[in-house]
Parts: structure tokens; C-alpha cells; sequence
């Protein structure tokens, strides 16, 4: 049996286990600490949490008082309100001032699914990218959660943290140490090479099996680390397979094949195929149900990998 972790999960126990060692940590919520689980530092350290209520905004311009102190703040709500609701501080406050805030952005992509587009964070990176001196990482496990929760802290800089609602597989072991700004190759291969980044590494991973069976040999990289991203190793698949077909769970614009293109068009410009939600608000539904519906389901990156191999040269 695949053995599994809610990331929200993996996040509050990392974020506990920073507070014993770090005493410049104090975390932020606006009224979902159950939910983003940064409860389980509250508990812990309930003079460094602070529950703001929902009042997004609020909370973002109050981290920015607690980063010009030298404190490191963890600032949690749902990654559709902290993008949305909060982005002007989260521009003009944090980004602006260059302040060493963490901003974690909670059921991330679809995984809020039954709440429907309102919740649905799907522009996210499109945003947070975008923003001069912000830092943009999505995590793909349980693991890899734990070591950019508590990297982050040791990186004077704003990061914007992606975190999904949804229980995940495991894809690493124990000893993984997580390299900021390096992205991670999973499978070789050297027909295509499949980026993706997010709970979308595992899906990546699952079709690369699929493709296997059928003669296609397709490289999968885990790209956790948005911004800056690990252009010398997107040039290395570009040049050496010709073709890169990238996998997200978000809009196919602004994202990550959005951040890919710009990393290669120059250097090693080869055809892209870019699959992610096709420029459309999603429903409401069950998670899968509706990553499926969206082109994000294992046999559609298959299906898509192999029409996009007639694109290579």
C-alpha cells in the first residue's frame, strides 16, 4: 500500500518542530489554523500565534511589522485568499520591502475542491512570480514539505510556499535533502523530458511508466523551486531530448510551463507542450474527479506526451 501525507500534515509538524529551535519564528493565521494546520505550532508556542480573523490583508501588513523587528513570520491562509485577498500587501509590504516574511498558501490548485472556484487557487503563481524579490517554491511531498518548511527559515528573503490540501505519496526517502533553486531529476529518459512540479511530479511519474510500455522513454524532473528556477538543468533536458512537455496544477498561463519557456527560449529553444488547467475557472467536485476533467489525470500526460512527440525536429 502506497503510503501517504496530507502536505497540510507535513507542514504544521515542520512548522512545530522549527519553532523548538528557531525562537524568531511567530506564525499568523486568519482563522484556518485547523485547517493549514500551523494550529499544531500554535499549541506549541502560543505566544508567538497570532489569529487575526479573517482579515487576509490585516494579517499580511501585520507580518511585514513583525519582519522589520528581524522576527521571521509564517503567515498561513488558503493560496486563493493570500493571493488575492492580500495581494496588495503582499506587493507593496513584503515584496517591495524585500521583507524575510513566508508566505504559506494552502490548498493550493484544485485541492480545495468541493468549495469550487472562489477557493480554487489557480493564478497563484501567475502572481507571486511576477513579483520582484519574491522567492516561489511547490512542494511535492511529504518530505520535501518538511525540508523547504524549515529551509525557508534560514533564507532572509520573502518565499511564497505552495502547499496542497490533499493527502499525497510519498516519491522520497527520508535522506532527501532539499536544494533550493535546484530542480530534482526522477526518471531518466531521453525522448521528452516531463517537468512538473507540485502533487503533478507523481502524476509526471506515473505516465513516465505508461510511456515506458509503449517504447517512450520520458525524463521526469521535479521542479519544487519556481523562483529562481534551475535554468541550466531546463536547457540540459531541453538539449538533450528535444522536446519538454510540463505538468501543473494551474492556469497554463503564468505558471510553470510559462516559467520553463522563459528559461530556454533563448538558449535551447525546442518545442513545449504545456498542460495545466486550460484558461477556465473550475467547479466544484471530487479532487480527482476534477483533475481528470481538467486534463490533469495520468492518461491525459500520456496521451498529450505522445501527440507532442511529432513535434520534435
Amino acid at each position: 500500500m502506497t503510503k501517504m501525507m496530507a502536505l497540510r500534515d507535513a507542514y504544521g509538524q515542520a512548522l512545530a518542530e522549527l519553532g523548538k529551535t528557531n525562537k524568531d519564528i511567530v506564525v499568523l493565521e486568519a482563522d484556518l489554523g485547523g485547517a493549514t494546520k500551523s494550529v499544531l505550532f500554535g499549541k506549541e508556542f502560543p505566544e508567538r500565534y497570532f489569529n487575526v480573523g479573517i482579515a487576509e490583508g490585516n494579517m499580511v501588513a501585520m507580518s511585514a511589522g513583525f519582519a522589520s523587528t528581524r522576527l521571521i513570520p509564517y503567515v498561513n491562509t488558503f493560496a486563493s485568499f493570500l493571493t488575492t485577498r492580500a495581494a496588495d500587501p503582499v506587493n507593496c509590504l513584503i515584496a517591495y520591502s524585500n521583507y524575510n516574511v513566508k508566505l504559506a498558501g494552502a490548498y493550493a490548485g484544485l485541492s480545495d475542491s468541493y468549495d469550487g472556484a472562489s477557493h480554487h487557487a489557480i493564478s497563484d503563481l501567475a502572481f507571486v512570480r511576477s513579483l520582484p524579490n519574491m522567492n516561489v517554491i511547490c512542494v511535492a511531498d511529504p518530505i520535501e514539505t518538511r525540508e523547504a518548511t524549515k529551509f525557508i527559515a534560514t533564507l532572509d528573503a520573502p518565499v511564497y510556499l505552495r502547499l496542497s490540501r490533499t493527502a499525497v505519496p510519498y516519491i522520497y526517502d527520508e535522506d532527501y535533502k532539499f536544494e533550493f533553486g535546484k530542480g530534482v531529476t526522477m526518471r531518466e529518459g531521453s525522448d521528452v523530458a516531463i517537468i512538473a512540479t507540485g502533487y503533478m511530479v507523481y502524476k509526471a511519474l506515473q505516465a513516465a511508466e505508461k510511456l515506458a510500455k509503449e517504447g517512450i522513454y520520458a525524463r521526469v524532473v521535479n521542479i519544487h523551486t519556481l523562483k529562481p528556477i534551475d535554468k541550466d538543468l531546463l536547457i540540459k533536458c531541453a538539449n538533450e531530448t528535444g522536446l519538454i512537455v510540463t505538468v501543473e496544477e494551474h492556469n497554463v498561463f503564468g505558471g510553470l510551463g510559462s516559467a520553463v519557456l522563459e528559461a530556454i527560449a533563448k538558449d535551447a529553444p525546442v518545442p513545449v507542450d504545456i498542460i495545466g488547467v486550460d484558461d477556465k475557472f473550475a467547479e466544484s467536485g471530487d479532487y480527482e474527479d476534477l483533475l481528470e476533467k481538467y486534463g490533469l489525470g495520468v492518461n491525459n500526460i500520456v496521451t498529450r506526451t505522445k501527440k507532442a512527440m511529432s513535434l520534435k525536429k
